[in-house]
């Protein structure tokens, strides 16, 4: 494979770099790095920015206000965006919901939910995970009963990211009972404000808010708002599992945050006068983990320009969200006697709460907890380890 930008590559690379540098909100580059956590009007405002430029509907055709980029230039956009350490974009809406609506939705759906969420006008939530169906996705329990124009939904969601920010959510529905469990779940979406929902936050142990529980009693959604057609539903969730897997993939910002803990060993006592850097076992791994990312990365570029089947898709789910977690725990490690409990970090002066810790321990402390869910969400290792093999066993 050519690893090699071509002239136009390089030239939008520099771009993208020249954007981030200069035209998009400084103040959230500085935030983050003072190791504060972003608000929802910080999220809007870097949409925004974005926005202006076409590029915030990334994975989204041309036709429908994507930016119609290749393979490789989503890639370089993604790795600057990380390498810089702006946010994420917040995937709900733009990566996961959009994409189907693109491609599913009817001329009026598109018309009236694609506009909304290129202008930040509505945040999304996804509603599939349930209190006894994680893994087992298509053992859902949630109703939907038609009644006239309308579907009646009943059930709880659980794990909901951002259930607290959002606007609309898009759920997996059970509409009728099946001999086949993936069959009869449609896909339907549902204004937050309609009544019966109810959004209960589940407070993580770094103390933030970020998952919640969504209850639907008797809510009334009109039948307009089901994507596609009644009881097809695995097939379009399938379709966005396939991209949500690979959006886990942020090698930019795994290849930011290697280069950091090699600064950061230079600069960090190890005990005995000696340096995090001196400490051979440490380094040892943090080499070892480097080479990994590095034979990572190419897998996922030649999965992002081939076409990947869904048993490449589920190791490179594995192999991403693994790594996650192996740099954490070299974080954790890194910020000794400073794995802190979690601090408020919503506010500017945060670090007087813990005072004499590096600014990146407790940050990164709370990323390392969090990222334990990493090889769970989005399907767990597991279930990805079963695909694999049925893929193979063909």
């Amino acid at each position: 494979m050519d690893l090699a930008l071509t002239p136009a590559e390089t030239s939008f690379r520099q771009q993208v770099r020249d954007f981030f540098t200069g035209d998009y909100p400084q103040h959230i580059l500085a935030k983050l790095r003072a190791g504060q956590k972003l608000t929802r009007d910080d999220h809007i405002a870097s949409q925004h920015a974005l926005n202006s430029r076409g590029w915030f509907g990334v994975s989204w055709p041309k036709e429908f206000g994507g930016p119609g980029w290749t393979p490789t230039e989503r890639y370089i956009f993604d790795e600057e965006l990380e390498t810089i350490g702006a946010p994420g974009i917040i995937p709900m809406a733009v990566i996961y919901i959009g994409p189907i609506i693109c491609a599913f939705g009817t001329p009026e759906q598109q018309a009236h939910w694609l506009p909304d969420i290129l202008e930040s006008r509505a945040m999304w939530a996804q509603g599939y995970s349930e209190p006894e169906s994680g893994s087992d996705l298509a053992s859902l329990r949630m109703t939907a009963v038609r009644d006239g124009d309308d579907y009646i939904l009943d059930g709880t969601k659980i794990w909901t990211s951002s259930a607290h920010w959002a606007d609309w959510i898009f759920c997996l529905v059970r509409t009728s009972q099946e001999s086949r469990k993936q069959d009869g779940i449609s896909l339907i979406c549902a204004d937050m404000r309609t009544p019966g929902i109810t959004v209960h936050p589940i407070i993580t142990i770094d103390g933030g808010h970020e998952l919640n529980r969504v209850e639907f009693d008797k809510v009334r959604v009109p039948a307009a708002n089901r994507i596609g057609e009644e009881g097809r539903a695995w097939h379009y969730a399938n379709v966005l599992l396939a991209s949500e897997r690979l959006s886990y993939a942020h090698i930019g910002r795994k290849k930011a945050d290697l280069a950091r803990l090699r600064v950061l060993a230079a600069e960090t006592p190890a005990g005995e006068g000696s340096m995090m850097a001196d400490d051979a076992p440490f380094m040892l791994r943090l080499a070892r983990t480097e080479i990994d990312l590095s034979v990572l990365e190419i897998s996922v570029l030649r999965a992002l320009t081939g076409g990947a089947e869904s048993a490449t898709v589920s190791a490179l789910k594995i192999g991403c969200t693994e790594m996650a977690q192996r740099i954490t725990e070299l974080f954790v490690e890194l910020s000794g006697s400073h794995r802190n409990p979690a601090p408020d970090r919503h506010a500017a002066d945060w670090q007087a709460e813990v005072p004499g810790s590096p600014v990146y321990a407790a940050p990164y402390t709370a990323a390392y907890l969090f990222e334990r869910a990493q090889t769970i969400y989005g399907g767990a290792t597991e279930v990805q380890k079963n695909i694999i093999w049925r893929q193979i066993g063909r």
